[in-house]
């Protein structure tokens, strides 16, 4: 197997002409690698992603998407997480996200894992950066697809999150939230309640003005998340810890 340092030094940067082989050798090698971790653990996963991404460091932006893309193809959600974790490490590969390549990595979206790492990985960043217009966001929002309107409401994660690099768009969140306080899949009542509840942290008032305006049309899960967050600053602070 030719090795990543070897294609970088035949593609540079700005070649558009990556090697399809390379990139098949690539995945194959994550492939094996994951497929004998001995846990598959966040901690383990991402030890491997590492490894990768300090290899590919100089790879060009192209074959990091390509191998992404790849991956992605694959069933289970740990090769989506790693492809996602790979382009989200990788400036040049970020940077050249738009809208068609970023939906291209959202293609198959089924579980609240994939979703939500999507989006908080790549989605929310790329609109926070004005990758992505906010128009594919609203699109997203009125889906059929559960999973994509969910990954609309956590891709607003990104915005308000300042452990996520977020520096605050309140007219974007609560347009998107507007969107679908009315809707009642659980999987994206739950993302509604987190979008809300991040956005509280930077401006409760805001949040409390909304949780008002639209009270009888919010699921009770909803506003009992958020007004908790609100009044004590956690979801559910009657839980006991065991």
């Amino acid at each position: 197997m030719e090795g990543v340092k070897t294609l970088v030094a035949k593609a540079p940067e700005n070649s558009s002409k990556v090697d399809n082989r390379q990139v098949s050798d690539l995945e194959a090698e994550i492939v094996a690698r994951l497929s004998a971790l001995a846990d598959q653990k966040t901690a383990s996963i991402r030890g491997v992603r590492r490894e990768f991404s300090q290899r590919l460091s100089k790879a060009p932006s192209e074959l990091v998407l390509r191998l992404a893309l790849k991956l992605r193809r694959r069933r289970a959600v740990i090769f989506r997480f790693v492809a996602y974790e790979l382009v989200r490490h990788h400036k040049s590969a970020f940077s050249s996200l738009n809208a068609r390549s970023l939906e291209e990595l959202g293609q198959g979206l089924d579980s609240w894992v994939a979703v939500d790492t999507f989006a908080c990985y790549l989605a929310g960043p790329a609109w926070r950066e004005r990758q992505v217009p906010e128009a594919s966001i609203r699109r997203w929002a009125r889906s059929k697809d559960r999973w994509w309107r969910r990954a609309a409401l956590v891709s607003t994660v990104a915005l308000n999150s300042k452990a996520r690099g977020g520096r605050g768009d309140q007219p974007s969140t609560v347009h998107i939230c507007a969107m679908l306080v009315r809707d009642r899949d659980d999987m994206v009542v739950k993302a509604l309640s987190w979008a809300l509840r991040e956005l509280a942290k930077r401006d409760p008032k805001s949040v409390r003005g909304f949780l008002a305006e639209h009270e009888h049309e919010l699921a009770p899960r909803v506003l009992r998340e958020v007004n908790n967050k609100l009044v004590s600053g956690l979801k559910n602070p009657h839980r006991t810890r065991r």
